[in-house]
């Protein structure tokens, strides 16, 4: 008998039944019935007729002709199995049976065979035909799957035979069949080697699809990735449309597990490539080497070069040896230039370059003929507070101090008097070498005006100046370059008194002077500007003396007084209690009022008035003519008795009494009235 396994290849049906002619199947079949009636075991059997085995129709004839049967063992069929290519008929005639044991044997065999597919895993399929739009495919599973062709779009060479991979979505559908799908196999892949890339760092391939807002779209074996804009490359890109059709590779920097996405680098790629040049050249620098850089990119601080795979930092102090307000100035992007190495961190992979350390310093290459008492030219680069600096040559500056100006006292402005980029000239005052410092002066540039200055400007004459500058205690006015007096804020009007010059003026304004005094060791004129009139005060003594009565307007107040406006354009003061009205307010600005003079000071130019002393000597005036007016009634009520009295007498002889009576009551009747007026 022949062993169990040979048993199984032999009736396996689809490789042994489909392949084997007729002929040798029956003798297959009769060989099992024979062995298994020796060992009187019953089996199973499978009915096979010839037509069911024969492609083509046959007659009534051979159908009769095919009633004999064969019978052929097949513990698939007593296990129930379903998986057959073929009709197979079960026979009316069989002989025997297989026994349980034989049954589970050959069961468990067959199916070892078979690969165990679970769903949602990536398996390899064997192409075994190409039918219409489907691709049918052999999993080794006990039934086929098929593929929609249009998955194989990119594989149009694709021929039977080919080994795919493929992903399970269903054991059986609803119709019991294998569903499989290309397309999720080569998206989980593509994901796999995505997080692969990520986890691993190792390099992926993908291919520039579209633009996208801030980037690329990369399509990564069918998974879309994105490429920010600042991943393309080490240097910044500004066409991005250029990189569209380009296969290129690229690092996962960054995945989301939840919604299958990615982010990668190409940039990842060339810094690493890089860093192995980096470290080359650190390992190799030297201070004081001369390297050649290509300037990558520009700052207000400086610019910095690739010098092959390393980052250098130029900084703008180290580019020339002349002042320059940006390094655009000298450098362009893209520019290749020689450097020297100053300086560099391995640790921290710094490198400082220098540019114009590769040219001789400019004071060690200065003209011998600029020494004390040179003109030289040039142009303002800096200013500060204490003066400016000029640029006689590149690298070569001196400063004019704000002393060495002018010839006046009056001070200057640095910030004011230069502009950047002017021109000027000026007379060497010092200079060193050793120390590459040199100090100018451009008022030495002509002769000292104080030497003369009692001819130019003699005592008690008149000129007309400019004013300069305003300050709360006076008016600097400059008369010619180099000559300037300040006019004091009481010498400004006669009349007037300024809580600040810019009252009276403003700057840039021309000025009458006159010259009151001459400092000529100090550098010094005292102005006036009152004294080119006649004091008035010699005649206002005799205008506004105590005690006159004037009208005046309220033109300034505060929590002290009032300043009032007089006649002739005199000013006064009243204390802030002296302009009380008489409804008991304070009077307002441009209110006119009458006022008394209450002090009058000829040598300090002062007035003091009250408009309340005015209100009170009015009020007593009032007072004094009604008692007047009192007084005189009372005087011609006495006449008025005493007249009565005498008739009196005339007419009563000798009635005393009478008299005395009425003499009492015309007297009491006066005290009375005179107590009431007091």
């Amino acid at each position: 008998m022949l062993d169990e396994k040979d048993e199984i290849e032999d009736l396996n049906p689809e490789e042994e039944l489909v392949s084997s002619s007729l002929d040798e199947t029956a003798e297959a079949a009769e060989n099992l019935i024979e062995e298994d009636a020796e060992e009187d075991t019953p089996a199973p059997v499978i009915v096979v007729r010839k037509n069911d085995l024969d492609e083509e129709e046959t007659t009534e004839e051979e159908e009769e002709e095919d009633e004999d049967v064969i019978l052929l063992e097949d513990p698939l069929l007593a296990a129930g199995s379903a998986h057959y290519d073929f009709n197979w008929g079960i026979g009316k005639k069989a002989s025997g049976v297989y026994t349980d044991d034989q049954i589970k044997n050959y069961t468990e065999q067959y199916a070892s065979t078979l690969n165990a597919v679970l769903e949602n895993e990536i398996v390899k399929g064997r192409v075994t035909s190409i039918q219409g739009g489907d691709v049918v495919l052999d999993i080794n599973y006990k039934s086929d799957g098929l593929i929609s062709l249009s998955e194989f779009r990119d594989t149009p060479d694709m021929k039977i035979g080919d080994a795919v991979d493929v992903y399970v979505e269903q054991q059986e559908d609803s119709r019991g069949q294998l569903v499989l799908s290309r397309r999720k196999a080569k998206l989980l892949r593509a994901w796999e080697s995505i997080v692969d890339s990520y986890e691993n760092s190792t390099v992926i391939k993908g291919t520039v699809i579209s633009k996208t807002k801030g980037g690329l779209i990369v399509d990564c074996s069918g998974l879309e990735t994105f490429l920010p804009g600042s991943q393309i490359d080490i240097k910044p890109i500004i066409d991005y449309d250029a990189y569209v059709g380009k296969t290129m590779e690229f690092k996962v920097v960054k995945i989301n597990e939840q919604i299958k996405n990615a982010v990668v680098s190409h940039k990842a790629l060339i810094e690493s490539d890089l860093a192995e040049q980096r470290e080359a050249i650190i390992a190799s620098l030297e201070k004081g080497q001369v390297l050649e850089g290509l300037v990558k990119n520009i700052t207000d601080f400086g610019a910095f070069l690739d010098l092959g795979g390393v980052d250098g930092l130029l900084y703008i102090t180290d580019i020339s040896w002349g002042r320059i307000n940006h390094p655009s100035e000298v450098l362009t992007l893209n520019q290749k230039i020689n450097v020297v190495v100053l300086d560099f961190d391995e640790n921290k992979k710094r490198i400082s370059l220098g540019l114009k350390q590769l040219q001789p310093h400019p004071w060690e290459v200065l003209s011998a003929g600029i020494s004390e008492g040179s003109i030289v030219k040039g142009k303002i680069v800096n200013i500060e507070d204490y003066g400016a600096f000029l640029e006689i040559q590149p690298g070569v500056e001196g400063l004019i101090h704000v002393s060495e100006v002018s010839w006046s006292n009056q001070p200057i402005n640095a910030r004011e008097y230069f502009k950047l980029g002017q021109d000027h000239e000026a007379k060497v005052v010092t200079i060193d070498r050793e120390e590459r410092k040199m100090s100018l002066s451009i008022k030495q540039m002509s002769e000292d005006p104080w030497n003369i200055i009692e001819e130019r400007f003699a005592l008690n004459s008149r000129h007309i100046g400019e004013v300069k500058n305003l300050t709360p205690y006076g008016v600097f006015v400059e008369m010619e370059e180099g000559i300037g007096g300040m006019i004091h804020i009481s010498d400004l009007s006669w009349t007037k008194r300024f809580s600040h010059p810019s009252e009276f003026t403003k700057v840039g304004e021309k000025i009458d002077v006159l010259v009151l005094e001459i400092d000529k060791d100090n550098r010094k004129l005292s102005l006036g500007h009152k004294q080119l009139e006649e004091n008035p005060w010699d005649t206002f003594e005799t205008v506004f003396p105590v005690g006159s009565y004037h009208e005046a307007t309220v033109i300034r107040r505060d929590d002290r007084g009032a300043i009032l406006q007089l006649p002739y354009g005199l000013e006064a003061f009243a204390p802030i209690k002296h302009i009380r009205k008489e409804d008991n307010t304070m009077a307002e600005v441009e209110e006119t009022l009458t006022v008394k003079v209450i002090e009058f000071n000829r040598d300090e130019k002062r007035i003091m008035v009250s408009h309340q002393r005015y209100l009170e000597d009015i009020r007593r005036e009032a007072e004094e003519e009604v008692r007047k007016e009192k007084q005189e009634e009372r005087n011609r009520t006495r006449k008025a008795v005493q007249k009565q009295q005498a008739t009196i007498e005339k007419s009563t002889l000798g009635d005393l009494e009478i008299f005395s009576q009425l003499k009492d009551a015309i007297d009491s009747n006066t005290d009375t009235e005179e107590d009431a007026a007091e």
